[in-house]
């Protein structure tokens, strides 16, 4: 199974998500794409950091990075695979917009807060949904991680 090198930044504070289960919820992606994975596509490991911040951090980095102006639930930053098969890459996770979308949802915190994890380790491996059969394929990932935690479909509803 691949390897996790993981680093959490709290710029905004969330005890309810500490480092063992954002470390966890990361490796169970990476076990299961591995498995689901064609064998010339797969990876070592992953090397990432996942922040955490607040919404004027996330406005900004959305901004920047994205030029919208508004701050947005996860942004991943994918920078590829190394030669020995690490991919790298981080992630933000803005928590007023998590625990926002949460409640309009009707979602416990920590189910919201899993699947825009697995979403963003998903995008930190080369996962996109630009086009319908990506969309779907990294959907049924993530729904397969998910129901490994006993978290249901986040897309059941729509």
């Amino acid at each position: 199974m691949p390897d996790l090198t993981l680093s959490v930044q709290y710029a905004a504070a969330c005890p309810a998500l500490p480092r063992w289960r954002l470390r966890r919820w990361m490796q169970r992606v990476l076990d299961i794409a591995c498995e689901r994975i064609h064998p010339e596509d797969r990876f070592s490991g992953l090397s990432a950091t996942l922040r955490i911040v607040d919404a004027e951090e996330g406005r900004s980095l959305n901004q920047g990075y994205r030029e919208k102006d508004y701050a947005t639930n996860v942004l991943t930053f994918e920078y590829g695979q190394d030669p020995e098969g690490v991919v790298h890459g981080d992630i933000v996770l803005c928590l007023p917009v998590l625990e926002r979308e949460a409640g309009e949802q009707g979602k416990p915190l920590l189910h919201h807060a899993a699947h825009l994890v697995v979403h963003g380790t998903l995008h930190a491996l080369g996962y996109d949904h630009i086009d319908e059969d990506e969309a779907q394929d990294m959907e049924a990932l993530e729904t397969a991680v998910l129901a490994s935690l006993r978290i249901p479909d986040p897309y059941q509803e729509r």
